[in-house]
């Protein structure tokens, strides 16, 4: 097994294509072709946990957070930045990052933050836009069925739980193409007018070059005519934060308590009680300032999330209760999140949770 191998595992759970635009996710240190000799989950990538990767025989790291966010001009060892890289590349650790592309994951982030509150009924709080596309192509109508079944064998056709729902196929008389040619069929230089049936499909965003791909090489035409278009359509699958519902209303007091346990915090920000019954639960894991009005508006009863500043609170507006449990306890369950995966997809490698606590903030 190689390094790509376990980028692959990764990437079915959270493709890279719904990370946002401003993050660094991916294999940002080493050679994705190189032997695996076992793996180390850390939440953030620090010198402590490359000395750990080191320990445990593991070359490759699977972060969270990206060490390298900003562009590095210099890698002197200055900072920890530069001691991690030039640490990583000494020893032939590769190190992989998935942070917002698994914040967008319907199983990622947040949904470890609700599957720990023990919250059902739950929805993805912000769906990210433009993650559906359409496929319509025109093929000879004996082909129909082969290109159609090629199409949905590598995921097209299918959003969510809904499978096969988005495809269409229909007549569409005989090929005319452009004024002075005619499409060409089997080897080359054989040339028929055939009629043709007209193929559309819908699939995510993250298939596309595998669509693309796969209608080519299915397709007997030399030049395949085609259109993909992004849809407007919401997609609850893809998009950041939750909300979900606690099984029994609790007041507040009750309510913050039982966050404090679940998530395993010290201390607890939060805006003023509204003395009601706290029912519906916002999350989002790390940084949620923006997406306080999200909340408000899915109707949630309390929104718990991190790094509020003062300001910030002031916007519950007597209608919702702001919550700030902190960065790393907001998103410390990750790492089994992608341990528990992995173990699953790969028997034969050691699969390690790192122990390092990578808090730097630390409480009196």
């Amino acid at each position: 097994m190689i390094i790509q191998d376990v980028i692959n595992h990764l990437e079915t759970l959270a493709p890279l294509a719904y990370a946002e635009d401003f993050d660094n996710v991916g294999l940002l240190v080493g050679d994705k072709k190189a032997k695996l000799t076992g793996v180390l989950v850390t939440l953030d990538t620090l010198e402590a946990v490359v000395d750990e990767a080191i320990a445990e025989k593991c070359n490759m790291i699977v972060s969270f957070h990206p060490i390298i966010f900003k562009g590095l001009k210099k890698i002197t060892g200055k900072n920890y930045v530069e001691r991690v890289v030039l640490k990583a590349i000494k020893h032939d650790i590769a190190i992989y990052s998935m942070h917002t592309a698994l914040d967008n994951a319907l199983s990622g982030v947040n949904d470890m933050i609700c599957n720990q509150l023990n919250l059902t009924n739950k929805n993805i709080l912000i769906p990210q836009s433009g993650t559906v596309k359409k496929l319509v192509t025109y093929v000879p109508k004996y082909e129909a069925h082969l290109v159609r079944s090629a199409l949905f064998e590598i995921g097209a056709g299918s959003i969510g739980n809904y499978d096969n729902c988005s495809f269409n196929v229909e007549g569409y008389g005989t090929y005319n193409g452009n004024e002075d040619s005619n499409p060409t069929l089997g080897e080359k230089g054989q040339t028929h007018t055939e009629e043709e049936t007209k193929i559309s499909v819908t699939f995510a965003k993250h298939l596309e070059s595998k669509v693309l791909h796969t209608l080519f090489d299915t397709h007997s035409y030399e030049e395949v005519a085609y259109e993909i278009t992004t849809l407007e359509n919401r997609n609850q699958h893809v998009g950041i934060g939750m909300v979900g519902e606690l099984e029994t209303a609790m007041d507040e007091n009750d309510f913050l308590s039982y966050v404090k346990e679940k998530m395993q915090t010290q201390a607890i920000r939060h805006s003023a009680f509204l003395n009601k019954k706290i029912k519906k639960v916002a999350v989002l894991g790390g940084s949620g300032s923006f997406a306080i009005s999200a909340a408000k508006a899915a109707g949630a009863d309390a929104f718990i999330t991190a790094d509020l500043k003062y300001h910030d609170f002031f916007t519950a507006e007597n209608n919702i209760l702001l919550t700030d449990i902190g960065h790393y306890e907001s998103e410390q369950f990750t790492k089994n999140l992608l341990v528990a995966h992995l173990k699953k997809k790969i028997t034969n490698f050691a699969i390690i949770l790192s122990k390092t606590n990578t808090n730097p903030v630390k409480y009196f």
